[in-house]
């Protein structure tokens, strides 16, 4: 994914799902979602929960909301596409008010992307009448309690569609010049 979109600050998200009393981060880890990965196993508040296969989050988190928890789920357009039966027979087919982090790969706001992945992404949504909000930066983070206020209202999953890479947040080294 290109930054040209914006920066959005995985320390940021984080708090957006502290506010939200977020209980599990179910995810399958990858290389583009590796800061947010970091920022949450700093978050004592949130357990993160990774999974094999796109396919398995949202049967997950089905079972931490039926035991009273308060999960989300991250995973890519793509794992969205393997994970589409999950969607249909647990995410719909019992009402899971699941707010799901769906990295937005290949996205950027003129459209002209070859990456099927991020071409099929919003008529995929549409397909399945899913609602989403698209986040391409901090400034976007307004939409993440409209997500959870949305999934609660209708008892139906809601996407948070990622449009940039979460930004590597800086270190106390790179702050201070290097100086210990």
């Amino acid at each position: 994914m290109s930054l040209i979109n914006g920066i959005l600050h995985p320390k940021n998200v984080v708090a957006q799902l502290v506010e939200q009393n977020v209980s599990h981060y179910v995810t399958l880890p990858d290389s583009e979602t590796a800061h947010m990965y970091e920022a949450l196993m700093a978050e004592p508040s949130i357990t993160v929960v990774p999974v094999s296969r796109e396919g398995e989050a949202i049967p997950v988190a089905a079972g931490l909301f039926i035991a009273g928890q308060n999960p989300i789920i991250s995973i890519q357009n793509a794992g969205l596409y393997e994970a589409g039966d999950s969607l249909r027979g647990l995410g719909l087919g019992i009402g899971l008010p699941l707010v799901m982090f769906i990295g937005y790969r290949g996205h950027n706001r003129k459209g002209d992307t070859p990456d099927t992945a991020a071409v099929m992404l919003e008529p995929y949504l549409h397909l399945w009448r899913v609602d989403y909000f698209v986040i391409e930066s901090d400034e976007d983070l307004d939409r993440v309690p409209l997500a959870f206020d949305r999934a609660k209202k209708t008892n139906q999953p809601v996407a948070l569609a990622i449009g940039t890479e979460y930004a590597k947040e800086p270190s106390i080294d790179s702050i201070m010049g290097g100086a210990k």
